[in-house]
């Protein structure tokens, strides 16, 4: 049974939905985190709205932060753990998806899933696993889940942004060339990359308006 996830919005400024961007958080935030990357992203994105969801689960000792699975090496729970949150996640959020394109009477190719962290994992699972692809995935400072299962699983390959930080040292920054190195072995034919120099964990103006341009570009803005 999928878990209902609750989401903050920002309509589009046109008032008028053309496509959607979702937000998904890293882990200990939550859907808030994101969202307000839509007050810079939608004066140029006029007719999107913004939906970021808060990931289904709390964190122990952590009684504000949210989590999309638990992460082992963070919290000391098992690989067992991990594994069978990352699978109740990922229907919670097809089914959020599923719903929130029947709400807003869109196709999946006008929309795009925004990750940050261990958002960016749950996009570059969930989203080659599904049977239409979306518009396209940006994902930032995160990294490929299970690489060795994607040439087998996938069903769908929608473009993906991947962007780092040079100087992250919480998720390490050869992550991305080992997601790009996977995806394109499965078959991706558009796999972007920009590397954010001096950055950490975060997203800085010139990873942000890269994103801004490959989103344009897939939406067909």
């Amino acid at each position: 049974m999928t878990r209902v996830l609750k989401a903050g919005r920002k309509g589009p400024q046109s008032g008028e939905t053309r496509s959607v961007v979702v937000f998904l958080h890293g882990y200990g935030a939550n859907g808030a985190d994101l969202l307000g990357l839509a007050d810079v992203l939608g004066e140029h994105l006029p007719d999107t709205l913004f939906v970021a969801p808060d990931a289904p689960e709390s964190i122990p000792m952590m009684p504000m932060g949210l989590q999309w699975f638990p992460i082992p090496w963070i919290d000391g729970s098992s690989e067992e753990e991990a594994e069978r949150g990352m699978m109740a996640a990922t229907e919670d959020l097809n089914a959020f998806l599923d719903a929130l394109m029947v709400d807003e009477d869109v196709l999946p190719e006008q929309v795009v899933l925004f990750g940050f962290s261990q958002g960016t994992m749950m996009a570059l699972h969930v989203a080659p696993r599904r049977e239409d692809p979306v518009a396209g995935i940006v994902a930032f400072s995160g990294r490929l889940l299970a690489p060795e299962l994607l040439k087998d699983e996938v069903v769908s390959r929608p473009p993906v942004l991947l962007v780092h930080g040079d100087q992250d040292d919480l998720v390490p920054p050869q992550s991305l060339p080992e997601a790009a190195e996977a995806l394109q072995a499965a078959g991706w034919k558009d796999v972007y990359a920009h590397v954010m120099k001096g950055t950490g964990h975060g997203i800085a103006p010139d990873g942000l308006s890269v994103a801004l341009a490959f989103m344009r570009d897939k939406l067909g803005l």
